[in-house]
C-alpha cells in the first residue's frame, strides 16, 4: 500500500479520536464521525475532542462530521471504533452509502449479547459491501497512544492481504504493527480481558496486593483460553498482544474503564453510578454476561468470569466473592500445553 487510502473513523470516543489523530499524523485523510451532532460540531469548532480527549490537537487532516453518509463519502478504508453493543446498528446505517465493498477494519472490544463477535457482526450485516474484514487489538489504552507512547498491537485477518494493507496502515514509530491469522483468538483476547479487569480493580479497591493480582489474572487466563479453543481460536493467540498483552495493560492501568468498574464496586459504589461517571462505555460489563452465557450453553468452567457477573448484578459483595474464590474445591493447577512452533501458511511468516 504505498499510497495511503482515505479512511473513514466511525465513533469519536478516545479510542477512535486516538487513532483518527494517528493517521492524520501520517498524511491520511480522515473522516471522524461523531454520533452526536452537538460533540463533531465542537470538536471542529475547538480542534480537538473536548469531551473524551482533550488537550490533543487534531491534524488539518482530520475532518469531524455527524453525517455518516458525509463521513464515508470517498473513503477506501472504514474503521469501526464504536462500542460492540452500537456497532450493528452503525453498520445498518453505513450499508446504504458505501457504493462498492471496502476494506473493514474493526477496532471494537466487545460481544454483543448473543456472543457475537464484531467481525461477525460487520460480516452480517455489510455482506456484499465487504471486501476484506481485518480486526485490531492489543495492549492500546487510548490516552497512551494519543501521546505517542511506544506501544504494539496486531491486526488479524482470514485475507493476508487484507492484514498486511491494515498494517501498512497503522505503522507508526510509536504504534508496531504484527499480523495474525486467528480472528477468533485476537477478537475474543481483546473482549476477554475486559472482564478480567473488572476483576483486577476489585482487588485494588479491597486493598490487595499485587500477589493477589497476579493470581487473579494467571487463573483468569486460563478462563480466556479454554472458552477460546473452545469456539475455535488457536491458544498460542492468547500468549500475544491482543490476549495477556492487553490483559496485562488493562488489568494494571488506572486508564482503564473496567478497572474503574471494579474498583468502584469493591469502594461499594452502585452500578449505575459508576458507569455514569464514566461517561464512556465499560465494554467489560455486557462482556461479562455474554461470556458467562457462552460459558453456560458449551459447559466450559470459568468461576472467576461467574463471579464477577455476580457482583455486577448486586448478588454478592465484592468480599464475600473473593471468599467464595479461595475456598473453591482444590485441584490441580490447569497447565497450557507446550507451545510447538506455528505451522507455515502461504502469505504468513513468523515475526519477532
Amino acid at each position: 500500500m504505498p499510497d495511503l487510502p482515505s479512511v473513514a473513523v466511525l465513533g469519536a470516543g478516545s479510542w477512535g479520536t486516538a487513532l483518527a489523530i494517528l493517521l492524520a499524523k501520517k498524511g491520511v485523510q480522515v473522516a471522524l464521525w461523531a454520533r452526536d451532532a452537538a460533540l463533531a460540531e465542537r470538536i471542529l469548532k475547538e480542534g480537538q475532542n473536548p469531551r473524551y480527549l482533550p488537550g490533543f490537537p487534531l491534524p488539518p487532516s482530520v475532518r469531524p462530521t455527524s453525517d455518516i453518509a458525509s463521513a464515508v463519502r470517498g473513503a477506501a478504508v472504514l474503521v469501526f471504533a464504536v462500542p460492540a453493543g452500537a456497532l450493528r446498528a452503525v453498520a445498518e446505517a453505513v450499508y446504504q452509502h458505501l457504493p462498492a465493498p471496502l476494506l473493514v477494519i474493526s477496532a471494537a472490544k466487545g460481544l454483543e449479547g448473543d456472543g457475537s463477535r464484531p467481525s461477525q457482526v460487520l460480516q452480517a450485516v455489510l455482506g456484499d459491501k465487504l471486501a476484506e474484514v481485518v480486526v485490531l487489538s492489543g495492549p492500546n489504552l487510548a490516552l497512551e497512544l494519543a501521546r505517542e507512547i511506544p506501544t504494539a498491537t496486531v491486526v488479524a485477518s482470514s485475507s493476508p492481504e487484507a492484514a498486511k494493507q491494515a498494517q501498512a496502515l497503522f505503522m507508526h514509530p510509536s504504534f508496531r504493527v504484527y499480523t495474525n491469522r486467528d480472528v477468533i483468538g485476537v477478537e475474543l483476547g481483546g473482549a476477554l480481558k475486559n472482564v478480567l479487569a473488572i476483576g483486577a480493580g476489585l482487588s485494588d479497591g479491597m486493598g490487595f496486593g499485587d500477589n493477589s493480582k497476579a493470581a487473579l489474572i494467571t487463573r483468569g487466563l486460563a478462563e480466556m483460553v479454554r472458552l477460546g479453543v473452545a469456539l475455535g481460536a488457536e491458544e498460542r493467540t492468547f500468549m500475544g498482544l491482543s490476549g495477556v498483552g492487553d490483559l496485562f495493560a488493562t488489568a494494571a492501568s488506572h486508564l482503564s474503564r473496567n478497572w474503574r468498574v471494579g474498583h468502584g464496586l469493591a469502594q461499594g459504589k452502585p452500578l449505575a453510578q459508576i458507569l455514569q461517571e464514566l461517561k464512556q462505555v465499560a465494554e467489560g460489563v455486557p462482556t461479562t454476561f455474554a461470556v458467562c452465557g457462552i460459558a453456560g450453553r458449551l459447559g466450559i468452567e470459568m468461576p472467576i468470569a461467574q463471579t464477577i457477573r455476580a457482583v455486577l448484578e448486586g448478588q454478592i459483595s465484592p468480599q464475600d466473592a473473593i471468599r467464595e474464590l479461595m475456598l473453591r474445591t482444590p485441584k490441580e493447577e490447569w497447565w497450557l500445553p507446550s507451545l510447538s512452533p506455528l505451522p507455515q501458511r502461504e502469505g504468513y511468516r513468523q515475526q519477532s
